[in-house]
C-alpha cells in the first residue's frame, strides 16, 4: 500500500485525523502541540499519526494535500489546513461549530 492509499485509509476511516510530529502524549513540535491542547480543550476524540515514525508518510501527507508543513488536520475525509488555521478556528469558534455541523462530538 502507498502512502497515498494509507493516508486515504487513515483519513476516511477516522472522524477527526491529525498528522503531527510525536504524539499527542509527546508532542516533537510546538505546533502539534498546539493542536493537540485544541482538540483536549475541546474533549475531541481524534486519531494521531506520528509523522517522524515514517518518512514516506511524512513526505506523503505533504504531496497529499499539496500543504508543505506538519501538522495537518482532517474532519470527516476533508483537509482543514494546519495549526495556525486550527487555532485561529478555534479562537473564533469556528471550529467547535464545524465539528458539530459535521457531527463530531465535542465535550466544550
Amino acid at each position: 500500500m502507498s502512502a497515498a492509499e494509507k493516508i486515504a485509509k487513515t483519513v476516511s476511516e477516522n472522524d477527526v485525523v491529525l498528522y503531527m510530529k510525536g504524539t499527542p502524549v509527546f508532542p516533537q513540535c510546538g505546533f502539534s502541540s498546539t493542536v493537540v491542547q485544541v482538540f483536549d480543550y475541546l474533549g475531541v476524540n481524534y486519531a494521531s499519526v506520528n509523522v517522524l515514525e515514517d518518512m514516506d508518510i511524512r513526505q506523503g501527507i505533504k504531496d497529499f494535500n499539496n500543504w508543505p508543513t506538519i501538522p495537518q488536520i482532517f474532519v470527516k475525509g476533508e483537509f482543514i489546513g494546519g495549526c495556525d488555521i486550527v487555532r485561529e478556528m478555534f479562537e473564533n469558534g469556528e471550529l467547535k461549530a464545524l465539528l458539530t455541523e459535521k457531527g463530531v462530538k465535542t465535550e466544550a
